[in-house]
């Protein structure tokens, strides 16, 4: 039997992001977006290059992030206090609203993502799924 795994996580990818875009366009914040609130709200006032690291993002795009995040008002970018060149991310008080907004739509799509699935074939799925940052490096120098 022939799965079409790469084609099913594509077109399973891009349905869930349009799923979640249009939650975004009644008032939620990105996927991104909430992805960095998820990480601060963990490590609050973190140096930008640590959420980079944990988003899996380059320099650019975490800047990019940063700043579509600040506009929002979801968080405040600061200079560290020991190194002046290097920023940290604080949550504001609107991105901690929008953190527990993103935890209860989390809970929802968690929900439509394992309806119909036992708890072990989710573990099968969330195994395969966390192999791929193994088998697929985020750079080159990782293929070492």
């Amino acid at each position: 039997m022939e799965h079409r795994l790469v084609y099913l996580l594509n077109v399973g990818q891009r349905r869930l992001h349009r799923w979640t875009q249009a939650r975004t366009s009644a008032g939620g914040v990105t996927a991104a977006q909430a992805g960095l609130l998820f990480f601060l709200g963990k490590q609050n006032g973190a140096l930008m290059s640590e959420a980079a690291a944990a988003l899996d993002l380059g320099a650019p795009g975490m800047s990019g992030l940063a700043e579509r995040s600040e506009r929002a008002g979801l968080v405040e970018r600061r200079a560290d206090t020991t190194d002046r060149r290097a920023a940290r991310l604080w949550l504001t008080d609107a991105g901690r609203a929008a953190l527990k907004r993103s935890k209860a739509g989390l809970t929802e799509l968690n929900a439509r993502l394992t309806d119909g699935f036992s708890e072990a074939e989710i573990d099968v799925v969330a195994r395969w799924l966390a192999s791929l940052q193994e088998k697929f490096p985020a750079s080159d120098d990782d293929l070492a």
